[in-house]
């Protein structure tokens, strides 16, 4: 089988519905007209028309011979800006002693904040069940290779890239957090909570509380999936700490899932990959593997190839020239598919 990763076309609507239809996720929701939506500004995003505080990029992973959209993943070029802000709750500690007693406590609080000058945000990471587990890795490509497009168009960029990750959820999809927090502020569930929070924003201002709140105060079930990662999520937590990601002590208002961030420079692929010139040896050897994009015409396409570098040159395989579309001497971006672990645990 043969794949390739890249921009989102109209005509990807009804597969791209099929496969949003496997999950439910909100900022990938399967329903035809938001996701119409969302291939529109994609378009309109990669074709350069958009504003970055309204541009959001959509990456789909095509099975060639299939001609079959097997995954996706997204960038919000800027979340969070004047009108809308990117909200999340910092922790923080704050000490208390007394003298009298003599004893003393540090306790963790939620600060409630708002960025009206946002990051970049990844998120929208899917791939059909069906293609799961394969020896390609086809998540870690879909994943890696939106990185690979920052790396080539670094000012329709933030100089940070957030990636807000899933809690644990109760099997009836309830967030033990919002529960013992957002419903009380807000007296709404939380899926009607979230999914409103997609289009309207003020509420979350209005309503969310300006003083801290301890921790303490909370029910302990709350307090137990606080910043951390879903059973589902922690591969997507593994590959992000192993480019560069670390956990940010800052949570999502909602779920209280996790926020993982970088500097953009810094993220791996984008750090460690280079512009290359598309070339042929003849005693190439194809020992190293690597992922390698390209525009063309005004479309993105990546691939996970076989390679021979060699100075500012690279030689792959014919196949691979024919699924990004280049020919020799034209110029491609490569970066490593295999990273060490660099991120800290979380405590």
């Amino acid at each position: 089988m043969s794949f390739v990763v890249r921009n989102v076309r109209h005509d990807d609507l009804n597969q791209l519905h099929d496969l949003a239809r496997q999950f439910g996720l909100l900022n990938l929701p399967a329903d035809k007209k938001v996701l119409a939506d969302k291939i529109e500004r994609s378009v309109r995003s990669f074709a350069n028309e958009l504003p970055k505080h309204d541009a959001e990029y959509l990456f789909v992973l095509e099975d060639v011979e299939e001609k079959l959209v097997v995954g996706s993943s997204l960038i919000m070029a800027k979340h969070g800006n004047e009108e809308v802000p990117h909200s999340f709750f910092k922790i923080l500690k704050r000490n208390h002693f007394s003298e009298d007693l003599g004893i003393g406590f540090i306790h963790q609080v939620l600060r409630f904040q708002l960025d009206v000058d946002g990051p970049t945000e990844i998120g929208g990471l899917l791939v059909d069940k069906i293609y799961r587990r394969r020896p390609e890795k086809l998540g870690k490509q879909i994943s890696l290779s939106r990185f690979l497009y920052v790396a080539m168009h670094p000012d329709r960029f933030e100089d940070r890239i957030l990636c807000e990750l899933t809690p644990p959820l109760t099997d009836e999809g309830r967030s033990e957090f919002w529960e013992a927090l957002g419903r009380r502020f807000t007296g709404l569930p939380y899926q009607e909570a979230d999914l409103l929070s997609q289009s309207h924003k003020e509420f979350i201002r209005s309503l969310f509380p300006e003083e801290d709140i301890y921790l303490c105060l909370l029910d302990a079930k709350a307090r137990t999936v606080l910043g951390r990662v879903g059973e589902q999520t922690k591969p997507a937590q593994h590959l992000l700490e192993s480019i560069g990601f670390e956990y940010l002590e800052e949570v999502d208002p909602f779920d209280g899932g996790p926020h993982f961030g970088c500097k953009t420079t810094e993220i791996g692929p984008i750090q460690q990959g280079r512009f290359m010139r598309v070339a042929e040896f003849g005693d190439a050897t194809f020992k190293e593997q690597g992922l390698v994009s390209a525009m063309i015409d005004g479309e993105f396409r990546c691939v996970l190839a076989s390679y021979d570098r060699r100075g500012d040159e690279i030689a792959i395989p014919a196949k691979n020239r024919q699924l990004l579309g280049v020919e020799l001497d034209q110029n491609v971006f490569l970066a490593p598919f295999f990273y060490k672990k660099t991120g800290k645990e979380q405590t």
